[in-house]
């Protein structure tokens, strides 16, 4: 079934859409210095200004036909500004704050000291008696959603943010997975490394 070619009248229409979202653009661009102004007085550094109007002009294109034309559209992007601004500060208030390491974050050591008669285990000694074959094993054995994470983080080098959008999910799910995966995979290690 072949589509019908436009009318003349959808034609109008969207070649109307087409130039009112270049005009749009056009005049938004026009306030980003006033935008980024604005921005770095929000924000602690360049760079988080920088990121923040990005995201500010992102999302006012993509939800450009929200804006009603001839309103303000300075006081539109500002009121975006501000409302990623403030999101930006939820997530961090969330987001739990560094822990000191605590016992359990020495379990390889303690394991590796009680099973040596040395005084100093050391990490050539470690390494020795872990092969790459058994690192693997020991990731394997790491659940798929705490795995999933380890690998693009701490073996891709992925951003939060990024293994977020790979992943489809959260970015405080990606750091609390990445946390419990590597406690997981700590252990494992250490079981490996008393055994071999």
């Amino acid at each position: 079934m072949s589509e019908s070619a436009p009318t003349a009248a959808e034609t109008r229409r969207l070649a109307e859409e087409a130039r009112g979202r270049v005009r749009f653009e056009e005049e938004a661009l026009e306030l980003s210095d006033q935008v980024y102004r604005v921005a770095r007085r929000l924000v602690s550094s360049r760079e988080e200004a920088e990121d923040l109007v990005q995201d500010t002009y992102a999302r006012a294109f993509r939800s450009w036909q929200q804006y009603q034309s001839g309103t303000n559209l300075r006081a539109w992007l500002l009121r975006i500004l501000t409302n990623l601004n403030i999101d930006k500060g939820r997530r961090q208030q969330r987001t739990p704050e560094i822990q000191p390491l605590e016992e359990g974050d020495y379990f390889l050591y303690n394991r590796l000291e009680s099973t040596m008669p040395d005084e100093n285990p050391d990490e050539e000694r470690v390494i020795d008696r872990l092969s790459q074959n058994s690192v693997v094993e020991a990731l394997s054995e790491v659940p798929h959603d705490f795995r999933d994470v380890l690998v693009l983080v701490d073996i891709g080098e992925f951003s939060y943010a990024e293994a977020a959008q790979i992943l489809d999910i959260p970015v405080g799910t990606v750091m609390s997975r990445l946390h419990r995966g590597r406690r997981i995979l700590k252990q494992h290690l250490a079981e490996k490394a008393v055994i071999a």
